[in-house]
């Protein structure tokens, strides 16, 4: 593990004075360029911002600290008000319920169009031959907290960056690629950081890694690990799990949750991954000073735990995954986190787990302190689609259909495209969710359960099923040989099963929805997000357990996915016609959907031969995982697998701005207000060799 500090820059940890509403600001000698630029050393200001924090419990930024009366409160306040305009982004998804919503709003409609590139930040990583790696896609999204933004980057490393000039102050590295190429399907990714402050240590910051199957708990001062943390700043993951693991099979792509003392991570599994004991995914709590494991819940029920008669013919007692691999969310007040499971082991052919499989696919809500379930609802029963629930829960507050009173609700976008809405104390649903008959399967030994939920609002959000009317019909020639290609394949609605020849499966891999979530607009009760319209192969049959194959031992299966799952003809045409990716706006004080926009483009496609002289859409669409960020000027910004930085009027979905990137846009992005008085949107673009964070904001006029 390497810590790279910045040679001509150090920074010395920021503490508060309590309960003085004024703040000591240690000194940060700063070197731009040639070490010419120093900061004053040890100056004391008040501070609007700090005063908030102590007047508001936040584990993220500071203790509370009660007002001593309110008359001193409120001048305080007053006196305040025009001190450091500094606005964080202090949690992954902007706040503990995964918003993604910013208060911020000196980017707006009538300036946007100055929104600039500001500064860039490179990952300068590269293939290591070495040990067989590759970095993947850039896909984090930073925090920012006292004026520096914490990052995770493809490799896994931690990187700080000064949050007005982008300058990189410290650098850490796990070296996760020591242990090779993860076998999950994105390769080297990793999405976040999470932070906490040791109320013990004198309320220093720590940023907590989630790196393969280690926990690194770091000092944000400096980017080294904090060694009273676990052994020497790490906790091994892969072990206290319900039983032993390969360890290189265990990832994590996503940031924990902070709540109290605690820190609650899920994992990823490889989906190639396909025999008995493969990786579980439990739940668990580790103790945020110590790194002790405080708690776990069992995804995949044991004896005596609720669920367990789920799993037929004993397949609770090997079948694995089930997990939480995007990000959770948590309701501070309530003490609540929010779990979306995944599908179990062995994706698209469930012969060995018979039964409806819980908690696999299903929304969970635990007690935060202690684990315990409080209500659960399984999305799909006996998954056979890869459809894991891949966005954060999103808590909102809504006052449906008019009603009175208000709702704290939790929404659950999906890759089959709905969007679950429930009261998120006692898990009813707020719109009735209805048990429809679906396809039987076709494959021998497997019984595919004769219903799934069908919410009755919102609508769906995303085209499903696949029939020939479905046909790519861009010219009437086009449109023939892509309706007999797909006469090769069963066809049918949603939850078609996999078969022997292949389904067409739409929404396909990649939803639908995915790990980018939703923004929500606190005012309107409008929950926007990107999507993607992609179909694939979902076809199974007996895998390659040959010598000639090097991963046969990954699989003990008698039957797997198997072959291309992407449905293309004519080398690389989509079967399905487009638009590819959508931006939509669901209103959920109503249950309806707003607007839904054609969003992005395929430079790629349009340059395919086929289409050499084909009149093509304006708008494409581009398929893509991303998220976006919504802002109380009635923005929304999004990149979504684009080539491009979009902002969009919330209230119709038409594009106000759009930048374009040199790199494609594979970051959810943020925002924040440094401590110079400048918003920043930032995004993470890129992957591979050439990946970048770029930070955009507003230019002088004429600039």
């Amino acid at each position: 593990m390497d810590v790279i500090l910045d040679p001509c820059t150090t920074i010395v940890a920021f503490r508060s004075t309590f309960p003085v509403p004024s703040i000591t600001v240690a000194a940060r000698m700063r070197v731009v360029g040639s070490c010419a630029e120093t900061a004053t050393a040890e100056k004391t200001t008040t501070n609007s911002r700090a005063w908030n924090r102590m007047a508001h419990y936040n584990p993220v930024t500071r203790p509370m600290l009660k007002p001593i009366t309110a008359l001193v409160f409120a001048a305080a306040l007053i006196a305040l008000a025009s001190e450091s305009p500094e606005v964080d982004w202090p949690v992954y998804g902007g706040d503990q319920g995964g918003t993604k919503y910013s208060r911020l709003t000196d980017v707006n409609p009538s300036n946007v169009s100055r929104l600039k590139a500001a500064w860039e930040w490179k990952t300068g990583e590269k293939a290591l031959p070495a040990h067989g790696t590759r970095p993947g896609n850039f896909q984090t999204t930073p925090l920012m907290i006292d004026n520096v933004l914490y990052f995770s980057t493809p490799y896994n490393r931690v990187v700080a960056l000064n949050a007005d000039t982008g300058a990189e102050l410290w650098s850490f590295d796990p070296k996760a690629y020591e242990d090779g190429q993860p076998p999950n399907g994105t390769g080297f990714v990793h999405r976040g950081v999470a932070a906490w402050r040791d109320g013990a240590a004198g309320n220093k910051l720590r940023i907590f890694m989630n790196s393969r199957y280690r926990l690194f708990c770091l000092d944000a001062a400096t980017g080294q690990v904090v060694d009273s943390f676990g052994a020497h700043g790490i906790v091994d993951l892969s072990e206290g799990l319900v039983w032993a693991i390969n360890r290189t099979h265990y990832t994590n792509t996503s940031p924990p949750v902070v709540y109290k003392d605690l820190i609650i991570l899920g994992n990823g599994v490889g989906d190639r991954l396909v025999y008995r004991n493969d990786p579980p995914g439990d739940i668990r709590a580790f103790h945020a000073r110590t790194g002790k494991q405080v708690w776990a819940f069992h995804t995949i029920p044991q004896p005596g735990e609720f669920g367990n008669d789920t799993w037929q013919a004993d397949s609770w007692s090997f079948t694995g995954h089930t997990n939480a691999w995007p990000p959770m969310t948590l309701d501070a007040e309530r003490g609540l986190v929010y779990v979306p499971l995944g599908t179990p082991s062995n994706d698209f052919f469930g012969g060995r787990r018979p039964g409806a499989n819980l908690f696999a696919e299903a929304l969970v809500c635990l007690d935060a302190n202690t684990g315990v379930r409080r209500w659960h609802y399984q999305i799909v029963h006996h998954g056979l689609w890869d459809y894991d629930n891949p966005s954060p829960p999103n808590l909102v507050t809504i006052r449906p259909d008019g009603a009175r009173r208000q709702v704290d609700a939790v929404v659950q976008l999906t890759k089959q495209g709905f969007a679950f809405v429930f009261d998120r104390t006692t898990g009813r649903p707020v719109w009735p969710i209805e048990e429809r008959p679906v396809p039987s399967s076709d494959v021998e030994g497997e019984h595919a359960w004769p219903t799934q939920p069908f919410p009755t609002r919102p609508p769906a959000f995303s085209e499903q099923g696949t029939t020939l009317d479905d046909a790519f019909d861009l010219t009437p020639e086009l449109k023939a040989a892509a309706q007999e290609e797909l006469k090769k394949y069963r066809l049918g609605p949603l939850f078609t099963p996999p078969s022997l020849r292949g389904t067409v499966q739409r929404p396909g891999l990649i939803g639908g929805a995915n790990w980018g979530g939703a923004a929500f607009d606190v005012k309107s009760g409008v929950l926007f997000f990107k999507t993607s319209n992609q179909a694939n192969i979902a076809r199974v049959g007996k895998p390659d357990r040959s010598s000639a194959n090097p991963r046969a031992s990954e699989v003990d299966a008698d039957i797997t996915r198997i072959g291309e799952t992407n449905a293309e003809f004519m080398d690389g045409l989509p079967l399905l016609k487009p638009p590819y990716g959508h931006l939509v706006a669901l209103d959920l004080n109503r249950g309806t959907i707003k607007w839904r926009v054609p969003f992005g483009d395929m430079p790629s496609l349009r340059l395919h031969p086929a289409l050499k002289d084909v009149k093509l859409p304006a708008v494409l669409g581009v398929p893509g995982a991303p998220g976006v960020l919504a802002t109380a000027a009635g923005l929304v910004f999004a990149g979504g697998g684009d080539a491009a930085l979009h902002a969009v009027d919330a209230a119709t979905g038409a594009e106000v701005w759009h930048a374009p990137l040199t790199r494609r846009a594979n970051g959810t992005p943020m925002t924040y207000r440094s401590r110079a008085g400048r918003q920043f949107v930032v995004i993470a673009t890129g992957g591979g060799e050439d990946a970048a964070l770029v930070a955009f904001a507003i230019s002088a006029p004429g600039s």
